[in-house]
């Protein structure tokens, strides 16, 4: 009966076109968010959602708890790499078999998939100009793609596994991460190995190249995070505060915050113009991956050891939201949709999972039932009449934090942030 049950349910779709059209026929006329018009606790005001990028004042709405799809490959195995495409209508995913599949960015459901590599896929990373794919696997190759999955180079980097993969502001060059503990720049055009940056006393986890300017951050399980200027390959800061294991960091649109996680449980905002850390976050466990919303400059998404899927804001003394169990095992990787309305997870229980923004009178925290793990069909929360209440309240607060620290004064003093009584499971499925 199940099984019937599950051939003839709707595919659920999270088309953000109808929203896009409206705002672009109502921002002409838009002083502020006073004519965006009112979004009350009622599945009836649906409607008047609008893309993440018409409430840039308002980043509870953005934060994505609502579970949408679960998507399997056929051959089960671990998902380490996820990235949207640059344009968002397809989801690409590295798997522990060395295969690329492409899901649809609109229904999720399976498009393609092919044998990108031989060993497993443990980093990918698009070019600024959205044109070239980069993916490393655990023999230490990195090779080049298309935007139509054609390749057209192999590059032998490393003799241990790639770990991440960055690519230069204007995508000259690129940077490799590996568990040899080194950091190599590469020339994009000639594959020239172009420096070796030693400095680390063990694997490095993650790099990630700053957006505007000539600067890498990387972390390790040495416990550091070190700046690097990637012409010289000298150490330019290093970066205390983890006691565990570095297993994420990623640097903020605005160049100036830098986020990273880690096995301690921590997640740590610097602010590298004074290199100091501005804020930190406790997770439920270890926390395996973080990523910034495309949009809104404060929030960011982290992924536990548990599987636990939270929300921070930047300048909120709680956690806006989360999904405990979002995942039965580690959550390997995330990344955002453009647009910034879809999360999409990988983890270690062999599944891709899709999350959305919140309907009008659902919660920010949300909780997906064992009899709902692994099936297509989604759960959409308790519909609980608290949520617009706690979304009113969180976007205030931040706002009168970041007013009151300013440009300068953001990166003093350090918020530590714990999770609170709301962002606990509802009892019961």
């Amino acid at each position: 009966m199940d099984k019937v049950k599950k051939r003839n349910a709707q595919r659920r779709t999270l088309d953000p076109n109808s929203g896009i059209i409206r705002y672009l026929g109502i921002r002409r006329y838009t002083r502020d968010v006073r004519d965006l018009g009112l979004v009350l606790p009622d599945p009836s005001f649906v409607i008047n959602m609008l893309p993440p990028g018409a409430s840039v004042d308002n980043i509870a709405t953005a934060v994505c708890t609502r579970y949408v799809h679960t998507s399997t490959n056929k051959s089960k195995c671990t998902i380490h790499a996820a990235r949207w495409t640059p344009d968002g209508r397809r989801l690409l995913t590295g798997a522990a078999t060395g295969e690329f599949t492409l899901w649809n960015g609109l229904t999720f459901n399976f498009e393609s998939i092919m044998q990108a590599h031989d060993g497993p896929i443990r980093a990918m990373r698009w070019s600024h100009n959205d044109v070239w794919l980069l993916s490393g696997d655990d023999t230490g190759t990195v090779k080049y793609w298309q935007s139509n999955m054609n390749n057209l180079k192999m590059v032998q980097a490393h003799r241990e596994p790639i770990m991440d993969i960055a690519f230069s502001p204007n995508d000259s060059r690129f940077a490799t991460a590996s568990d040899d503990s080194t950091i190599k720049i590469w020339g994009f055009a000639d594959s020239n190995e172009e420096r070796t940056l030693t400095g680390h006393g063990w694997d490095v986890k993650c790099l990630d190249w700053h957006p505007t300017k000539g600067l890498l951050a990387s972390g390790s399980k040495d416990n550091l995070v070190k700046l690097w200027d990637p012409k010289t390959g000298a150490v330019l800061s290093t970066l205390h505060g983890h006691h565990s294991t570095v297993t994420g960091i990623t640097w903020n649109r605005n160049g100036h915050w830098l986020a990273t996680s880690s096995r301690d449980q921590m997640v740590r905002v610097f602010d590298v113009r004074t290199l100091k850390e501005m804020a930190s976050f406790r997770g439920s466990k270890e926390i395996s991956c973080v990523a910034w919303h495309p949009v809104h400059e404060a929030l960011f998404s982290s992924g536990g050891a548990d599987g636990s899927l939270m929300f921070w804001d930047v300048h909120a003394p709680t956690a806006l939201g989360g999904v405990e169990k979002a995942h039965d095992t580690n959550i390997a990787t995330m990344d955002w949709h453009p647009l910034g309305h879809v999360l999409a997870t990988g983890s270690n229980d062999h599944a891709t999972r899709f999350w959305g923004r919140n309907r009008p009178g659902e919660g920010l925290v949300q909780r997906i039932p064992s009899r709902f793990q692994g099936m297509d069909d989604g759960y959409f929360g308790d519909g609980m009449a608290a949520a617009a209440t706690a979304a009113a309240a969180a976007a205030p607060v931040a706002a009168a934090r970041r007013s009151a620290a300013g440009a300068a004064g953001a990166g003093t003093g350090a918020i530590t942030v714990t999770p609170s009584s709301t962002i606990l499971p509802p009892p019961g499925p």
